[in-house]
């Protein structure tokens, strides 16, 4: 339906454009609210726009679908009760990001980090700072909008207010759950950092107890003449048994070391 005041041209694209942040605006005929909130279904992020007029009588809402603007039945009851339901919903729908979350904390401490974490805490990370971002503009709007409409006996600034709280509410709840996914990016790192130095730490030994070893198959294995034990009948088996022996004694030697270095 047509509205009883011209609306500037500006005002017209805001309205259309379903992207459009979350803004109040003060004219001489009427005022403009675009209300911009997370909705979240099956952890797929969807950011809504929804446009108001709001005229000296009563207030409209913009349809996108239709691309007109329907009347509602009161100035501010029934645009309150729109903008409330979005943001109730949205508190109830964002309770499944913060269960994921409790989750990924839950296989770390029992270390069983499944093969897509790093997937889903990009996913949540990106996700959670977007709803961060896009709730600090929606209830710097309801700031502006409850400041202006407060001295009027009509406004219902009680409502107002719950909505605020509600946006405010999961506002800090999706910093409180950005902070737990940066807790979690570093325990993770750390669990990686410790498992990359066990297997150094393992290579490492390896490689000093074979690496005597292969120095003497090296030496052996030269085409040379006059080699110890080449003139005799048990050559092969002395130089396996002065190679077990060698091996033996590295090992014994490690341990003996690595006892030292950690008595307990």
């Amino acid at each position: 339906m047509n509205i009883p005041v011209e609306l500037e041209t500006l005002h017209v694209d805001d309205l259309r454009n379903g992207a459009h942040p979350s803004i109040f605006d003060v004219n001489k005929h009427y005022d403009m609210l675009i209300i911009r909130l997370p909705s979240i279904d099956h952890q797929l992020l969807e950011l809504k726009s929804t446009g108001f007029i709001i005229a000296p009588n009563r207030s409209y809402v913009y349809d996108p679908n239709t691309q007109v603007f329907i009347a509602l039945e009161d100035r501010f009851l029934e645009m309150y009760r729109r903008i409330d339901a979005q943001a109730d919903a949205l508190m109830h729908q964002f309770e499944g990001y913060k269960e994921t979350i409790e989750t990924m904390q839950d296989t770390l401490y029992t270390n069983r980090i499944p093969k897509n974490f790093m997937n889903t805490w990009l996913k949540l990370k990106r996700d959670i700072l977007r709803i961060e971002r896009t709730l600090a503009r929606a209830t710097h709007t309801m700031d502006a909008l409850i400041a202006h409409y407060e001295p009027l006996e009509t406004f219902p600034i009680n409502h107002y207010a719950d909505i605020h709280e509600h946006l405010d509410r999961t506002m800090h709840s999706a910093i409180l759950q950005l902070g737990k996914l940066d807790y979690i990016y570093n325990f993770f790192n750390t669990q990686s950092d410790e498992k990359l130095n066990r297997m150094i730490y393992i290579l490492t030994v390896i490689s000093v107890i074979f690496l005597p070893l292969n120095l003497i198959v090296g030496f052996f294995g030269m085409n040379t003449s006059n080699l110890p034990f080449s003139q005799g009948s048990f050559g092969t088996q002395a130089v396996l048994l002065g190679m077990t022996v060698i091996a033996v004694l590295g090992i014994l030697g490690f341990w003996w070391w690595k006892k030292r270095q950690d008595p307990l």
